[in-house]
């Protein structure tokens, strides 16, 4: 925006104690509550402080669906990854308000069997089922089931401004709260936070940790040295943390979110009504096909969602993003790949970007392959890396369909 334009001229390159630092973390804890606040280069970098300051090897993990980097950073740290979404986010035709719930039950299983788990990550909003909202109501239950089994609490905040505006227009009781009192009432109930502010901190780069643990905060302020750099700028300049502290703000003006959501539900609306199977109901910041439903002639290991993505590249030069076999599933012990729960094609909307002629033109591309969907071709992977396999595999299509 024009006024994170201004921003970046006032950013303070001081090694230690800048003035943009300080102004970042005063934005910072009067949005979250949380006192102690620590920048990152990126969300992954957040993750992997947080995880190796207070994980063992062996531990288990619980949210409500671990996104890609997250899951990488717990396994790299010897720790499983386990996902509790609600059942109904594996449907991605069915509407309910609040698809990104954790399951209440399953959690309450896990943290009553030893181990149990010490440190419960819920995504707000659930990026790998579609986009979907987290109810203030399961943040609480997630709350009071942690309190009894003495776990931490943090939320992955990418899109909590997204998050809060569902929790406006969904959830009984909030019509007439801003989008700023019901994330700080988010955050109320967490331990800690971890943020890719390139989301909802609306920036280029950057992202965050906030904590109540003062102990936990010098750990990862000694470990960040090595590999983040000085504590008070995380591997950002002050620019960067100019920038990042007015996005902050920006981000929970109600003019701002309500226009976001609208133009990516009208894209979902414009597909739904043309038949293309998505995710429902829209979420804040993307639409999700549904590769599997899209085409069915594909089984869930010749990588649907992949096919449907390189087929909107060649067909109109739009690129989107597969979430689902590629990018979450993993060949087992023996060789043997299982099928994931969900195959989904995200087509994520940059913020402050797209016209609405633009995404008329997306809509268009989506529906001339689903009336064509049955030329989509399998694809099999001829090199993958051991982890994140979707940033660097190789493909190719088993019988091709183009000249």
């Amino acid at each position: 925006s024009a006024r994170q334009w201004a921003a970046l001229l006032d950013g303070d390159e001081s090694y230690a104690g800048a003035r943009s630092f300080l102004r970042f973390e005063e934005v910072v804890q009067r949005l979250t509550g949380l006192p102690f606040v620590i920048p990152t280069h990126q969300g992954r970098a957040a993750e992997h402080l947080l995880f190796g300051s207070f994980l063992r090897p062996g531990e288990t993990v619980p949210g409500n669906t671990h996104f890609d980097t997250t899951r990488a950073n717990l396994e790299k740290t010897g720790c499983v990854a386990r996902d509790l979404p609600i059942p109904a986010a594996l449907v991605p035709a069915t509407e309910l308000p609040f698809k990104g719930d954790l399951d209440l039950a399953a959690l309450e299983v896990l943290l009553s069997v030893p181990p149990g788990a010490r440190l419960v990550v819920v995504t707000v909003t659930s990026n790998a089922c579609g986009g979907q909202p987290v109810s203030l109501g399961n943040l609480r239950e997630v709350r009071r089931l942690c309190d009894r089994h003495r776990a931490q609490l943090f939320l992955d905040a990418a899109r909590f401004a997204e998050n809060a505006w569902f929790i406006k227009e969904r959830e009984e009781g909030y019509a007439d709260k801003s989008p700023r009192q019901i994330a700080r009432e988010m955050f109320e109930l967490a331990d800690g936070c971890l943020m890719s502010a390139k989301k909802d901190g609306l920036v280029n780069i950057g992202g965050f940790l906030a904590l109540r643990d003062p102990d936990l905060a010098e750990r990862i302020k000694r470990a960040m040295v090595v590999v983040e750099g000085f504590p008070t700028y995380g591997g950002l300049a002050g620019r960067d943390l100019e920038a990042l502290a007015v996005g902050l703000t920006e981000v929970l003006e109600p003019e701002y979110l309500a226009d976001r959501i609208a133009q990516v539900r009208t894209l979902g609306d414009a597909l739904h009504a043309a038949g293309v199977p998505t995710v429902r109901p829209a979420g804040g910041h993307a639409i999700y096909l549904d590769s599997r439903a899209f085409a069915p002639h594909l089984g869930p290991l010749d990588l649907p969602g992949q096919a449907l993505v390189c087929e909107l590249y060649l067909h109109a030069g739009i690129r989107a993003c597969e979430v689902g076999q590629l990018m979450r599933g993993a060949p087992g012990p023996d060789g043997v790949e299982a099928p994931v729960d969900l195959d989904l094609v995200r087509l994520a909307i940059p913020r402050r970007v797209y016209t609405s002629r633009q995404l008329d033109y997306v809509a268009e591309a989506v529906c001339d392959i689903h009336q064509a969907r049955g030329r989509l071709s399998p694809l099999e992977i001829v090199e993958q890396p051991a982890a994140l396999r979707h940033f660097g595999a190789r493909l190719r299509p088993l019988c091709p369909v183009r000249a």
